[in-house]
Protein backbone atom coordinates (compact mmCIF):
# COMPACT_ATOMS: atom_id res chain seq x y z
CA UNK A 1 0.00 0.00 0.00
CA UNK A 2 1.05 3.68 -0.40
CA UNK A 3 0.78 5.57 3.20
CA UNK A 4 0.64 9.44 3.01
CA UNK A 5 1.37 11.43 6.12
CA UNK A 6 1.33 14.97 6.64
CA UNK A 7 3.26 17.81 8.03
CA UNK A 8 0.29 19.91 8.97
CA UNK A 9 -0.13 23.46 8.96
CA UNK A 10 -2.36 24.87 11.57
CA UNK A 11 -4.18 27.60 9.41
CA UNK A 12 -7.18 30.50 10.49
CA UNK A 13 -10.16 30.31 8.53
CA UNK A 14 -12.59 33.10 8.47
CA UNK A 15 -15.42 30.71 7.52
CA UNK A 16 -16.41 26.86 7.33
CA UNK A 17 -15.89 27.08 2.98
CA UNK A 18 -12.33 28.05 3.83
CA UNK A 19 -11.56 24.62 6.67
CA UNK A 20 -13.54 22.51 3.79
CA UNK A 21 -11.44 23.45 0.76
CA UNK A 22 -7.93 22.84 2.72
CA UNK A 23 -8.98 19.03 3.87
CA UNK A 24 -10.78 18.74 0.44
CA UNK A 25 -7.80 19.80 -1.48
CA UNK A 26 -5.46 18.13 0.80
CA UNK A 27 -7.11 14.62 0.60
CA UNK A 28 -7.44 14.89 -3.12
CA UNK A 29 -3.67 15.72 -3.67
CA UNK A 30 -2.87 12.45 -1.55
CA UNK A 31 -5.31 10.38 -3.36
CA UNK A 32 -3.76 11.79 -6.74
CA UNK A 33 -0.72 10.36 -5.74
CA UNK A 34 -2.17 7.32 -5.09
CA UNK A 35 -1.97 6.86 -2.00
CA UNK A 36 -4.57 4.31 0.01
CA UNK A 37 -3.94 5.56 3.65
CA UNK A 38 -3.82 9.06 4.85
CA UNK A 39 -2.61 10.24 8.05
CA UNK A 40 -3.21 13.66 9.62
CA UNK A 41 -1.91 14.70 12.83
CA UNK A 42 -3.32 15.13 16.77
CA UNK A 43 -5.59 18.57 17.55
CA UNK A 44 -4.93 19.66 14.05
CA UNK A 45 -8.80 20.27 14.10
CA UNK A 46 -8.02 22.89 16.72
CA UNK A 47 -7.90 25.38 13.63
CA UNK A 48 -11.22 25.11 13.40
CA UNK A 49 -11.88 27.54 17.12
CA UNK A 50 -10.82 30.45 14.40
CA UNK A 51 -14.41 30.18 13.20
CA UNK A 52 -15.77 31.24 16.64
CA UNK A 53 -13.49 34.42 16.40
CA UNK A 54 -10.44 35.43 18.10
CA UNK A 55 -11.52 35.97 22.02
CA UNK A 56 -12.78 32.09 21.95
CA UNK A 57 -10.11 30.48 19.68
CA UNK A 58 -7.51 32.46 22.85
CA UNK A 59 -9.41 30.69 25.68
CA UNK A 60 -8.62 27.03 26.33
CA UNK A 61 -12.15 25.86 27.03
CA UNK A 62 -14.18 27.88 25.33
CA UNK A 63 -12.16 26.89 21.55
CA UNK A 64 -12.23 22.99 23.23
CA UNK A 65 -15.80 23.24 22.82
CA UNK A 66 -15.99 25.57 19.70
CA UNK A 67 -14.07 22.71 18.15
CA UNK A 68 -16.25 19.97 19.64
CA UNK A 69 -20.00 21.63 18.22
CA UNK A 70 -18.14 21.52 14.91
CA UNK A 71 -17.20 17.45 14.73
CA UNK A 72 -20.64 16.14 13.16
CA UNK A 73 -19.63 18.68 10.01
CA UNK A 74 -16.23 17.55 10.07
CA UNK A 75 -16.52 13.95 10.48
CA UNK A 76 -19.25 14.14 7.32
CA UNK A 77 -16.73 15.83 5.30
CA UNK A 78 -13.79 13.34 6.32
CA UNK A 79 -16.33 10.61 5.53
CA UNK A 80 -17.57 11.93 2.27
CA UNK A 81 -13.88 12.26 1.30
CA UNK A 82 -13.05 8.84 2.01
CA UNK A 83 -15.82 7.58 -0.47
CA UNK A 84 -15.19 9.54 -3.33
CA UNK A 85 -11.44 9.02 -3.68
CA UNK A 86 -11.40 5.35 -2.09
CA UNK A 87 -8.98 5.56 0.56
CA UNK A 88 -8.64 5.52 4.61
CA UNK A 89 -8.52 8.43 6.57
CA UNK A 90 -6.82 9.12 10.33
CA UNK A 91 -9.01 12.78 10.87
CA UNK A 92 -6.67 14.82 13.02
CA UNK A 93 -7.69 14.82 16.35
CA UNK A 94 -10.01 16.88 18.24
CA UNK A 95 -11.21 17.93 21.51
CA UNK A 96 -14.72 15.19 21.93
CA UNK A 97 -17.28 15.75 24.54
CA UNK A 98 -19.62 13.11 23.66
CA UNK A 99 -22.17 14.20 26.30
CA UNK A 100 -19.26 13.94 28.61
CA UNK A 101 -18.14 16.41 31.19
CA UNK A 102 -14.76 16.40 30.10
CA UNK A 103 -13.35 16.10 26.54
CA UNK A 104 -11.61 13.09 25.20
CA UNK A 105 -8.95 13.41 22.39
CA UNK A 106 -10.04 11.46 19.94
CA UNK A 107 -9.24 10.58 16.39
CA UNK A 108 -11.97 9.51 14.16
CA UNK A 109 -10.89 6.61 11.45
CA UNK A 110 -12.63 6.97 7.71
CA UNK A 111 -12.89 3.89 5.42
CA UNK A 112 -14.14 4.81 2.20
CA UNK A 113 -16.97 1.83 2.65
CA UNK A 114 -18.53 4.51 5.21
CA UNK A 115 -17.48 2.94 7.98
CA UNK A 116 -16.43 4.93 11.35
CA UNK A 117 -14.71 4.01 14.41
CA UNK A 118 -12.21 6.08 16.71
CA UNK A 119 -9.22 6.40 19.19
CA UNK A 120 -9.14 8.18 22.46
CA UNK A 121 -5.72 9.18 23.52
CA UNK A 122 -4.40 6.51 26.81
CA UNK A 123 -2.42 9.05 28.52
CA UNK A 124 -2.64 12.82 28.83
CA UNK A 125 0.52 15.72 29.03
CA UNK A 126 0.83 17.71 31.58
CA UNK A 127 -0.46 20.67 29.43
CA UNK A 128 -3.79 18.30 28.67
CA UNK A 129 -4.33 17.62 32.18
CA UNK A 130 -3.57 21.37 33.32
CA UNK A 131 -5.20 23.77 31.80
CA UNK A 132 -7.30 21.34 28.74
CA UNK A 133 -8.49 18.96 31.45
CA UNK A 134 -8.37 16.34 28.92
CA UNK A 135 -9.36 13.12 30.47
CA UNK A 136 -8.27 9.21 28.35
CA UNK A 137 -11.25 7.03 27.48
CA UNK A 138 -12.12 4.39 26.26
CA UNK A 139 -9.71 0.89 25.18
CA UNK A 140 -7.10 0.69 22.54
CA UNK A 141 -9.00 -0.51 19.61
CA UNK A 142 -7.70 -2.76 16.32
CA UNK A 143 -8.71 -1.11 12.98
CA UNK A 144 -9.26 -3.95 10.94
CA UNK A 145 -9.28 -3.06 7.58
CA UNK A 146 -8.99 -4.07 3.84
CA UNK A 147 -5.24 -2.82 4.53
CA UNK A 148 -4.54 -5.04 7.51
CA UNK A 149 -4.67 -4.38 11.43
CA UNK A 150 -3.70 -0.67 12.09
CA UNK A 151 -3.59 0.64 15.52
CA UNK A 152 -3.14 4.25 16.62
CA UNK A 153 -1.02 5.40 19.49
CA UNK A 154 -2.02 9.28 19.51
CA UNK A 155 1.49 11.53 20.66
CA UNK A 156 2.53 11.04 24.32
CA UNK A 157 0.90 7.36 23.83
CA UNK A 158 3.43 6.43 21.39
CA UNK A 159 6.06 6.91 24.25
CA UNK A 160 4.77 4.18 26.25
CA UNK A 161 5.95 1.04 24.93
CA UNK A 162 2.97 -0.78 26.59
CA UNK A 163 -0.14 0.72 24.59
CA UNK A 164 2.00 -0.34 21.27
CA UNK A 165 2.54 -3.50 22.47
CA UNK A 166 -0.74 -4.60 23.29
CA UNK A 167 -1.88 -3.42 19.83
CA UNK A 168 0.58 -5.61 18.07
CA UNK A 169 -0.62 -8.69 20.03
CA UNK A 170 -3.79 -7.86 18.95
CA UNK A 171 -2.36 -8.10 15.83
CA UNK A 172 -1.69 -4.87 14.56
CA UNK A 173 1.29 -4.53 11.86
CA UNK A 174 0.80 -0.63 11.32
CA UNK A 175 0.81 1.79 13.98
CA UNK A 176 0.12 5.34 13.33
CA UNK A 177 1.33 7.98 15.58
CA UNK A 178 -0.25 11.63 14.84
CA UNK A 179 1.23 14.33 17.43
CA UNK A 180 0.79 17.89 18.22
CA UNK A 181 4.49 19.01 19.53
CA UNK A 182 5.48 22.91 20.69
CA UNK A 183 9.09 22.09 20.61
CA UNK A 184 12.11 20.54 19.03
CA UNK A 185 12.44 18.44 22.06
CA UNK A 186 8.40 17.39 22.10
CA UNK A 187 8.98 16.21 18.00
CA UNK A 188 12.21 14.57 18.95
CA UNK A 189 10.37 12.50 22.04
CA UNK A 190 7.54 11.48 19.72
CA UNK A 191 9.87 10.31 16.81
CA UNK A 192 12.17 8.65 18.67
CA UNK A 193 9.37 6.61 20.82
CA UNK A 194 7.94 6.28 17.03
CA UNK A 195 11.05 4.33 15.71
CA UNK A 196 11.28 2.72 18.93
CA UNK A 197 8.17 1.13 18.86
CA UNK A 198 8.95 0.28 14.82
CA UNK A 199 12.02 -1.20 16.55
CA UNK A 200 10.52 -3.16 19.25
CA UNK A 201 7.44 -4.72 17.79
CA UNK A 202 9.34 -4.91 13.84
CA UNK A 203 6.36 -3.16 12.52
CA UNK A 204 5.95 0.13 10.67
CA UNK A 205 4.32 3.35 12.41
CA UNK A 206 3.88 6.37 10.71
CA UNK A 207 4.26 9.71 12.21
CA UNK A 208 1.75 12.70 11.16
CA UNK A 209 2.52 15.90 13.22
CA UNK A 210 1.16 19.58 13.48
CA UNK A 211 3.31 22.56 12.03
CA UNK A 212 3.43 26.21 11.98
CA UNK A 213 2.37 29.47 14.83
CA UNK A 214 -0.65 29.78 15.88
CA UNK A 215 -0.58 32.57 18.85
CA UNK A 216 -4.21 33.01 18.78
CA UNK A 217 -4.80 29.41 20.27
CA UNK A 218 -3.01 28.29 23.58
CA UNK A 219 -2.90 24.62 22.29
CA UNK A 220 -1.64 24.92 19.41
CA UNK A 221 0.17 27.79 19.25
CA UNK A 222 4.02 26.69 18.43
CA UNK A 223 4.03 23.91 16.20
CA UNK A 224 7.15 21.69 15.19
CA UNK A 225 7.48 18.75 13.58
CA UNK A 226 8.78 16.60 10.41
CA UNK A 227 5.87 13.79 9.01
CA UNK A 228 7.50 10.80 8.70
CA UNK A 229 7.41 6.73 8.13
CA UNK A 230 9.23 4.50 10.01
CA UNK A 231 9.94 0.57 10.17
CA UNK A 232 12.42 -1.73 11.74
CA UNK A 233 16.08 -1.22 10.55
CA UNK A 234 16.31 -4.66 9.49
CA UNK A 235 16.73 -7.02 6.21
CA UNK A 236 13.68 -5.26 3.88
CA UNK A 237 13.79 -2.05 5.58
CA UNK A 238 16.43 0.89 4.96
CA UNK A 239 19.16 0.52 7.73
CA UNK A 240 18.25 4.03 8.75
CA UNK A 241 14.81 2.04 9.93
CA UNK A 242 13.46 5.49 7.65
CA UNK A 243 11.54 4.70 4.87
CA UNK A 244 10.32 8.64 4.02
CA UNK A 245 10.69 11.50 6.21
CA UNK A 246 10.02 15.20 4.84
CA UNK A 247 11.35 18.67 6.33
CA UNK A 248 11.64 20.24 9.77
CA UNK A 249 8.39 22.44 9.73
CA UNK A 250 7.98 22.23 5.64
CA UNK A 251 4.01 21.68 5.51
CA UNK A 252 3.64 18.61 2.81
CA UNK A 253 2.54 15.08 2.19
CA UNK A 254 5.41 12.79 2.85
CA UNK A 255 4.77 9.33 0.92
CA UNK A 256 5.58 6.09 1.37
CA UNK A 257 5.71 2.36 0.20
CA UNK A 258 4.58 -0.12 2.89
CA UNK A 259 4.36 -4.15 2.40
CA UNK A 260 2.61 -6.38 4.90
CA UNK A 261 4.66 -9.30 3.35
CA UNK A 262 7.97 -7.32 4.24
CA UNK A 263 6.60 -6.88 8.14
CA UNK A 264 5.59 -10.30 8.28
CA UNK A 265 9.00 -11.20 7.00
CA UNK A 266 11.15 -10.24 9.10
CA UNK A 267 9.21 -10.63 11.95
CA UNK A 268 9.61 -14.64 10.73
CA UNK A 269 13.54 -14.11 10.13
CA UNK A 270 15.03 -10.91 10.73
CA UNK A 271 19.08 -10.54 11.78
CA UNK A 272 17.13 -10.33 15.07
CA UNK A 273 13.40 -11.36 16.39
CA UNK A 274 12.60 -8.23 18.84
CA UNK A 275 8.93 -9.20 18.44
CA UNK A 276 9.42 -12.42 19.53
CA UNK A 277 12.03 -12.21 21.68
CA UNK A 278 9.76 -9.50 24.05
CA UNK A 279 9.29 -12.62 27.07
CA UNK A 280 12.18 -12.91 27.52
CA UNK A 281 12.36 -9.56 29.36
CA UNK A 282 12.11 -11.12 32.83
CA UNK A 283 12.38 -7.50 34.64
CA UNK A 284 14.61 -9.26 37.54
CA UNK A 285 16.86 -7.04 39.33
CA UNK A 286 20.36 -7.83 41.61
CA UNK A 287 21.50 -5.27 43.90
CA UNK A 288 25.29 -5.10 44.59
CA UNK A 289 26.42 -2.50 47.10
CA UNK A 290 29.79 -1.35 45.69
CA UNK A 291 30.56 -0.40 49.49
CA UNK A 292 31.30 -3.73 50.63
CA UNK A 293 32.27 -5.22 47.74
CA UNK A 294 36.13 -6.93 48.46
CA UNK A 295 38.95 -5.42 45.50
Amino acid sequence: MKIATATYPIDWHNNWASYEAKITRWVSDAAQNGADLLVFPEYGAMELASLAGTNVAADVEQSMQAVNSLLPQVNALYAQLAASHNVHILGASAPCYNGNARPSNRAMFFAPNGTQAYQDKQIMTRFERDPMDVCPNGPLTVFDTALGKIGVIICYDSEFPALARALVEAGVEILLAPSCTGSLAGYWRVRIGSMARALESQCVVVHSPTTGDAPWNPTVDFNIGAAAIYGPPDMGFPDTGVLAEGVLNEPAWIYGDVSLEAIRAVRADGRVLNMTHWQEQTGRIKKVSVSTMKP
